[in-house]
C-alpha cells in the first residue's frame, strides 16, 4: 500500500532528530536546525520551499558523507 500523500502542514520529522555536522542537517528529515526551528511558524510557501530541498539533500548525502563533497 503506498504511503499517504504528505500535506503541506505535516512535518517531515522522522523522530531521529540528530544533526550530522558533516552535512549540516538532520539525518532523519534532512532539515537544517534553522528549518526545524522555523517550521511551526513558517507559511505554506516557506514549508513548500523547505520540503522541495529535502530530496536533493537525501540524494547528495551519501557522497558528502563519503568525503566527495569536500
Amino acid at each position: 500500500m503506498p504511503a499517504p500523500e504528505r500535506r503541506i502542514f505535516d512535518s517531515p520529522c522522522k523522530s531521529v532528530c540528530r544533526i550530522d555536522e558533516r552535512v549540516g542537517w538532520c539525518i532523519g528529515c534532512k532539515r537544517t536546525r534553522a528549518e526545524i526551528k522555523a517550521w511551526s511558524t513558517a507559511s505554506s510557501s516557506e514549508k513548500r520551499d523547505i520540503l522541495a530541498r529535502l530530496p536533493g539533500r537525501a540524494a547528495a548525502e551519501p557522497e558528502l558523507l563519503a568525503g566527495g563533497g569536500s
